[in-house]
């Protein structure tokens, strides 16, 4: 999901290569210059993760199946994607959902992104009985539009970490609009989700991999005049509103992705905590609540 983060920037990289893709600026600093080899490797795995998952793409490899229930050979994150997504599931009571894709759509976050409101749509229930994934297939027993972005956006980036950690030597930092996966160290701003110009506080990352989310980033009005976001409950089509921005801590981005989504809701702290992720988490009356193993340094 998109972390409202940003680097400290007092020691600056040797190299840095920044980009947009899949909707979001990317920042890949290494202590050695990244050859156009290895550029257009990173570029060709990005676009096959987008091609595979994306809702807002037709020709993505899920498409089919948000028309007509089916069966697609199996992209290569399906697996470890909805089996995370799976214990993400059972840990918030279904609050997190991937099949909300429809529902997100219907409030306004379409392929268009028109954010124009069309009232609330709950996800299809009993999810994990209708969506199946074994062997080389990816199965949906009825038509709906798979969304994986309560973790997918941290699976890319791990990836692409390992594929850029491979072929260079030394410090590598892939930071995908926030969601940052790191071999070496860094420490990285929390920006306070109602004040872009300040910090909640900073986090040293070494080695690990730090994901947030934040209410405020992906924001647009409501039908009845309210506010809507990108965070939905999936059993109501409803935006969260008691938690406004979430940070987390874990060993990859994947995890850290996921538990950064499922602290907005009940359950969260008890999916983290099984998943070794620490976490801090801002109340939206400004509160801010942490885990005992937090070890981000707080303004307070």
């Amino acid at each position: 999901m998109t972390a409202p983060d940003a680097p400290d920037s007092s020691t600056p990289p040797a190299f840095r290569w920044e980009f947009e893709a899949i909707g979001t600026r990317w920042r890949i600093d290494t202590a050695v210059e990244l050859s156009a080899t290895v550029r257009s490797e990173v570029g060709v795995l990005i676009d096959a993760f987008d091609r595979a998952w994306s809702r807002f793409r037709p020709d993505a490899e899920i498409a089919a199946l948000a028309t007509a229930a089916g069966s697609i050979p199996a992209p290569v994150d399906a697996a470890p994607m909805l089996d995370l997504f799976l214990a993400l599931s059972e840990a918030t009571a279904e609050a997190v959902n991937p099949l909300i894709g429809d529902a997100l759509a219907r409030r306004g976050y379409d392929a268009q992104y028109g954010l124009v409101d069309h009232g609330a749509q709950a996800a299809p229930a009993g999810w994990s009985q209708l969506l199946t994934w074994g062997g080389d297939r990816l199965t949906l027993r009825t038509p709906a539009t798979i969304d994986v972005g309560a973790l997918g956006k941290g699976r890319l980036v791990d990836r692409v970490l390992r594929r850029v950690a491979a072929h260079v030597e030394g410090a590598v930092t892939v930071d995908a609009g926030g969601d940052i996966a790191l071999r070496g160290s860094e420490t990285i701003a929390l920006e306070h989700p109602f004040d872009p110009t300040r910090a909640i506080g900073v986090w040293r990352v070494t080695d690990a991999a730090l994901c947030a989310s934040a209410i405020q980033r992906r924001a647009w009005p409501a039908a009845d005049g309210g506010g809507l976001h990108h965070v939905l409950d999936a059993r109501t089509g409803e935006p969260v509103r008691t938690i406004a921005a979430t940070w987390v801590v874990a060993a990859d981005a994947m995890t850290a992705d996921a538990a950064a989504t499922a602290l907005f809701f009940d359950g969260g702290p008890a999916f983290a905590d099984a998943h070794a992720a620490a976490w801090v988490r801002m109340i939206t009356d400004g509160r801010v609540e942490w885990s005992p193993d937090s070890k981000a340094e707080l303004f307070l």
